[in-house]
């Protein structure tokens, strides 16, 4: 069986869309494993498929690079809206996803017939431990003391439909990801894993960001963890309320807004090229053709 996808990226956050309004992907989970390989397959930091939605404009559903189904990813948000309006004609400003962290508003910035940028209501965000989750005490986990490897922390912890925990320091291009990060994603008290944010606070208005994805390891971009690290931010007295505060990733700026009823995240979404692969049942094997 044939399957047409398109590569797309939000700040440099890189999935593997497929259009299934019309025919499903079977096996989601294990094709996420397979596609995403960079050296074996597409390439890509996960797939994203495009369904039907009875309560929106369309459902999106994401799994990552191990195969795990997220619940939310702000950067394939704002992509699967520029692929509904270009490639599907809905030109709706505001459009609605349905996503498993419930149905977020989008408004489109639109250039000459194309979406330049997407702005996303990704909702309040949840800073109550039990439904983070995490296993800690008290109604808030900010600026809380914690311990790995013997060494204590000061993190905030936050959901934005997905758990993220922050941490302030230093130039986080000087940290070694590839080793903290697994050793944080892992951690007991966070019972689902965790995505780790590493923040250095340039000043009210600008951050630097680094982030451990769980599931996917390493990535360019995190909108989810950019907003949940300008609300640690806020929450710390390092930001201000209801301002916008660019935070800088490795593979491009994200513009984040915090309210104590809203989180606001602004950022780009591009196309990066269309192909089919051809899923044979029979071996499990496939190929990739890319145009």
């Amino acid at each position: 069986m044939t399957y047409q996808f398109s590569k797309m990226q939000g700040a440099g956050n890189d999935y593997i869309y497929f259009d299934c309004m019309d025919q499903m992907l079977p096996e989601p989970e294990k094709a996420a494993l397979r596609f995403s390989d960079r050296h074996f397959g597409v390439g890509g930091d996960g797939i994203v498929l495009i369904c039907p939605s009875l309560l929106a404009d369309a459902r999106m559903r994401m799994f990552n690079l191990d195969g795990s189904e997220g619940r939310m990813c702000g950067n394939a948000i704002r992509c699967v809206a520029k692929y509904l309006y270009e490639r599907r004609h809905i030109h709706k400003s505001p459009m609605k996803i349905e996503t498993l962290s419930g149905i977020k508003e989008l408004y489109l910035e639109i250039k000459e017939g194309t979406v330049a940028s997407v702005t996303v209501n990704m909702g309040k965000a949840e800073l109550r431990p039990r439904e983070i989750p995490v296993l800690l005490a008290g109604e808030r986990a900010v600026d809380t003391l914690l311990w790995l490897d013997g060494k204590e922390y000061r993190v905030t912890c936050v959901s934005m439909g997905n758990p993220h925990m922050v941490l302030f320091g230093e130039d986080p291009d000087t940290l070694s990801l590839s080793e903290i990060g697994p050793r944080f994603e892992r951690h007991p008290v966070f019972p689902q894993g965790v995505n780790v944010e590493f923040v250095q606070v340039l000043d009210a208005h600008h951050l630097k960001m680094r982030v451990w994805e769980r599931g996917s390891g390493e990535t360019l971009a995190c909108g989810t963890g950019a907003c949940a690290a300008v609300t640690a931010a806020v929450l710390g007295g390092h930001c201000q309320p209801d301002t916008p505060v660019e935070v800088a990733l490795p593979g491009g700026i994200l513009t984040i807004r915090y309210t104590d009823t809203a989180v606001w995240m602004t950022g780009p979404a591009a196309f990066v090229f269309d192909g089919q692969v051809e899923w044979i049942e029979e071996t499990g094997e496939e190929e990739q053709r890319c145009s």
